[in-house]
C-alpha cells in the first residue's frame, strides 16, 4: 500500500495510503460528478432543442428534479467523504503518539532555512532564549549554561530519524509563516509565528528526501530546502553518537 495510485508520488510512512486514497475518493467523486452532470447536460440540449420553423417546448421535467438532484448528489458525496475521512483526520491531528515511544525534534524555520534541534541522550530540550541567538553560531538561543542543553545537537536542514519509529515534530518559526513539506511522507504542516505546532508520522523505509517549504515567505523561499534521511536504528545511534562526540570534543557549540 506505499504506492496507492500509479499517478501520485511514492510514499514512505503508515498513513499515506489513507492519504492517498482519500485523494483518489474525491477525484473519482469528481469524475463521477462530471459525467453525471454532462449526461444530464446533453439530455437537456436535445429534448428542448429548437427545430426549423418549431418552437422550444419547454414541458417535461418537473420543476424541482434539478434542485433535487443537486442536493441528493451533495448529500451522497459529502456523506461518503465524511464518513472516510473525520475518524482518520481526528486519528492524524490529535491522537499523537506518546513522546516515550517517538524520536522527538524541534524544527525551528526561518527566512530561509530549517534549523533542526534534537534533546541528546538525556531525551530533555535545553531551554532557549531570543536573545541568545546569533545566526552564526546559536540560531535557535540555546542557553548551554542549562544542565539539560549540554548535550543538545542542533543541524542546518538535516533531519535524521530512524525508521519503523513514530516521530514527533514540534514546529516553530522566528519570523514569518513557513511550510513544513515532506511530500514522500504526506506531511505538510504551516509554521505560525507565536504558536509550537505538533506533528507526526512514522517512516516505513530508509532514504533521503528533500525538505521543502510549501508557502511562499519571501524572494529567497525557492532555496529553503533540508534533507531529511531516514535510516536504521543502527545507523541512526551511530549518527547521534558522532555528532555527541563532536559537541564534546570542540571547544565551543558545534552547529
Amino acid at each position: 500500500m506505499n504506492d496507492y495510485g500509479l499517478w501520485l508520488p511514492g510514499s514512505a510512512s503508515t498513513f499515506a495510503a489513507e492519504i492517498d486514497g482519500a485523494i483518489n475518493l474525491v477525484h473519482l467523486l469528481m469524475l463521477l460528478m462530471l459525467i453525471s452532470w454532462g449526461i444530464f447536460f446533453i439530455m437537456f440540449l436535445v429534448r428542448f432543442r429548437q427545430g426549423s420553423g418549431r418552437a422550444v417546448v419547454r414541458t417535461g421535467f418537473p420543476k424541482m428534479a434539478v434542485p433535487v438532484a443537486m442536493i441528493a448528489f451533495v448529500a451522497i458525496f459529502d456523506t461518503i467523504m465524511l464518513a472516510k475521512d473525520v475518524p482518520f483526520w481526528r486519528h492524524l491531528k490529535q491522537e499523537l503518539p506518546s513522546p516515550e515511544e517517538s524520536t522527538v525534534v524541534r524544527v525551528v524555520a526561518q527566512q530561509f532555512a530549517w534549523n533542526i534541534h534534537y534533546p541528546g541522550a538525556d531525551g530533555i530540550f535545553g531551554r532557549t532564549d531570543p536573545h541568545l541567538v546569533n545566526e552564526q553560531s546559536n540560531p535557535v538561543g540555546l542557553d548551554r549554561s542549562d544542565p539539560a542543553a549540554i548535550d543538545d545537537i542542533v543541524t542546518l536542514g538535516e533531519l535524521h530519524l530512524p525508521d519503523d519509529r513514530p516521530v514527533l515534530i514540534y514546529l516553530s518559526t522566528k519570523d514569518v509563516i513557513h511550510s513544513f513539506s515532506l511530500p514522500i511522507m504526506r506531511v505538510k504542516q504551516d509554521v505560525i509565528p507565536g504558536m509550537t505546532i505538533p506533528i507526526w508520522f512514522e517512516p516505513t523505509r530508509t532514504g533521503s528526501w528533500q525538505i521543502a517549504c510549501a508557502q511562499l515567505c519571501g524572494n529567497s523561499h525557492y532555496r529553503m530546502k533540508g534533507i531529511l534521511e531516514v535510516e536504521t536504528a543502527a545507523e541512526f545511534e551511530a549518527w547521534m553518537a558522532e555528532r555527541a562526540a563532536d559537541l564534546a570534543g570542540a571547544d565551543e557549540e558545534v552547529w
